[in-house]
């Protein structure tokens, strides 16, 4: 092979293993090989200045590192980027047809490959996903802006590195039902024995109830046939309004399958009426079925539910919540929503909890008192996708003093039984004990409020720690008129000791930050977790932070989710909007990062070794860490933290 040949060989081998070369068709990227030209470097030289006239060249660090440095009106240049190995860097002729806005300088002996903008350009013009990577920012020098992060999300290339086969699932598409067939329908006050004749006749296992106006009153199904007419509780010649079950659950014609989904899991129905604008209050089209679900889509999380919610072994929930994860790892493999997938998770996660709950009811016999049981930390905030350890609580009404000791007695068993239950379940114990089968987290509803009003009123290092763990609390199971009075008396307090939330935002700034100075990430020095970067501590837990007391400041009750906080503040803060969707969708992209690697290495995800990450990969996490040092300057400036001491 002549030198010229394996030089050739050489580059192709190199760029193809670097975005965005990595996505152009081998032959063509062949072909662009056979025209780059390998520069040497030596240290300080100067490759392009601000202000020149773009080259005819783009560059990729082939080895060593080169800095990006703009002219500062106080004459030290200003650090805009440090590429290394596999960074394009240069690509104003390519983009913007403009002048050099930095400075290139060798930090080191360097090569360096300069691709011809002419060759290239075709290339960029016939591969969206090439151009992609420079509209959405990812070379080096480019300006990063919001779109960095909505087209990480878009560009699909390369954050599911787990290969295995998956079932095509399309939850964004719209399911469509034949309005044009009329719908088996009756008015109200026809016979339950002509509407079963009439279900018999068009073999329908359900009958819509409507008005005159062809509006939905209710829905009659075999199950209520069987459970109220063959059980012998109405007659036969009763109308059919007796046993009907209403209001109806509607939604808007061809909803996309999720929210379909999600519909039909949060209800806990099996059927859907599609009417005119999707209310009660126009007229009845059709109806969407859990079968046309299952048709649609092939593996259906709301079987799933089904079976935890039916099941009277409790053996039999570590199989299914097994299954739950196979269908988590395709969902992220098909770079479905985030949001989507939270909300998945969560209502099996808490089909166990409350199976679990109620075997535990029927173990130990019915509640002293009313309780309502609450999930705290990720679980608490809907974001728990992996099986990490449990984090809950309970509080129990204030009935009778004296008996108090008995009651937690009673929830401190039970809790304990759902602990155990979940264990087996793949949900360790909290290593701090923060459970509902602790005594302490196991209270009356009097005491849950002395906790809240110390932790507010003392905000002690140890109060913002409980904290950060118990306002996300959330209700899955009892009386959740106990967690609403709860929450009416944190934000009174909170109202009246103004000096709380101050203090909180201050707690909320002592993350370390998650990239050094030259942009490298900041790994840990040593134990168990050397070299890895702690993708919770350094870069979600500042955002999970910022947004639980910017929350508590609005006074936004009922809103625990992370990302979902952020799009309400954009609502209320129009002037601070933008930051806050960078924020919400960071914290998306960091959360699917996490479950990916998570499932990966078989753990909670938490710590991710960079150097198994490949170059867009790095890149996409980076360009997620801006929002947090913003966020972290508008709690410096609202809560005016430089006087606080």
């Amino acid at each position: 092979m002549k030198p010229s040949n394996v030089i050739q060989e050489r580059v192709h081998e190199f760029l193809n293993f670097y975005p965005p070369f990595n996505l152009i068709d081998p032959e063509k990227l062949r072909q662009l090989a056979r025209q780059v030209r390998v520069l040497y470097l030596e240290p300080e030289q100067v490759l392009f200045s601000q202000g020149d006239t773009a080259h005819e060249f783009f560059y990729v660090v082939r080895q060593g590192s080169v800095r990006l440095e703009q002219a500062t009106e106080g004459g030290d240049p200003k650090l805009l980027d440090v590429c290394d190995e596999g960074d394009v860097f240069g690509v104003r002729a390519l983009i913007a047809k403009k002048n050099y806005s930095s400075t290139a300088t060798s930090a080191e002996e360097s090569l360096v490959y300069a691709i011809p903008i002419a060759a290239f350009e075709p290339i960029l013009t016939e591969n969206p996903q090439v151009a992609l990577y420079f509209a959405a920012g990812f070379a080096a020098g480019q300006p990063v802006q919001n779109p960095t992060l909505r087209d990480a999300q878009r560009a699909r290339l390369g954050l599911s590195t787990i290969a295995t086969s998956s079932i095509p699932l399309h939850l964004e598409d719209a399911l469509k039902i034949d309005t044009a067939k009329s719908i088996v329908a009756c008015p109200p006050d026809t016979s339950i024995r002509l509407a079963a004749q009439m279900m018999s006749d068009k073999d329908s296992s359900f009958m819509m109830v409507i008005d005159a106006e062809e509006r939905p009153l209710g829905i009659l199904t075999d199950t209520d046939l069987r459970r109220q007419v063959v059980a012998g509780h109405v007659a036969i010649d009763d109308p059919v309004k007796v046993i009907m079950s209403s209001p109806v659950i509607t939604t808007v014609p061809n909803p996309p399958m999720a929210d379909a989904l999600i519909n039909m899991i949060r209800n806990k129905v099996k059927h859907l009426c599609v009417t005119t604008n999707g209310t009660v209050n126009s007229k009845a089209l059709g109806v969407l079925t859990e079968h046309d679900l299952l048709l649609a889509q092939g593996n259906n999380p709301a079987v799933l539910i089904s079976e935890i919610r039916q099941t009277r072994d409790m053996a039999s929930l570590p199989g299914i919540r097994d299954r739950a994860e196979e269908l988590l790892l395709k969902y992220l493999e098909q770079e479905v929503s985030i949001s989507f997938i939270a909300n998945i998770i969560t209502e099996i996660n808490d089909a166990i909890i409350v199976r679990a709950l109620q075997h535990a009811e029927k173990e130990l016999g019915e509640p002293p008192v009313h309780y309502c049981w609450l999930s705290l930390g990720s679980e608490g905030r809907e974001e728990q996708l992996l099986r990490t350890d449990q984090d809950n609580a309970l509080v129990f009404e204030d009935k009778n003093i004296a008996l108090e000791k008995e009651y937690q007695e009673y929830f401190v068993k039970l809790a304990a039984i759902v602990r155990d239950i979940m264990v087996q379940c793949g949900f360790e114990k909290c290593p701090a004990d923060m459970m509902a089968s602790n005594p302490k987290w196991c209270q009356p509803l009097h005491t849950w409020k002395q906790y809240f009003y110390n932790w507010i009123h003392e905000p002690t290092e140890e109060a913002l720690m409980h904290t950060s763990i118990f306002y996300d609390y959330r209700p899955v199971y009892g009386d959740f008129n106990l967690s609403r009075q709860l929450t009416d008396y944190i934000y009174d307090n909170i109202q009246q000791e103004r000096i709380f939330l101050p203090f909180l935002a201050k707690h909320a700034l002592q993350s370390p930050p998650p990239l050094s100075f030259f942009r490298n990430f900041i790994v840990e020095r040593g134990g168990e977790h050397k070299d890895q970067f702690d993708i919770k501590l350094r870069a979600m837990t500042p955002l999970v932070d910022a947004a639980r007391v910017l929350t508590l400041d609005n006074r936004i009750a009922g809103q625990n989710n992370t990302f979902k906080r952020f799009e309400k503040l954009a609502e209320l803060e129009p002037q601070n909007a933008e930051l806050y969707r960078e924020a919400a969708m960071a914290y998306e992209i960091m959360m699917r990062f996490r479950a990916l690697n998570g499932l990966r290495n078989k753990n909670s995800g938490r710590y991710l070794n960079p150097n198994q990450l490949n170059k867009l990969e790095r890149q996409t996490l980076r360009s997620t860490f801006k929002p947090i040092s913003d966020m972290q300057e508008l709690l410096q400036v609202r809560f005016q933290l430089n006087y606080l001491g």
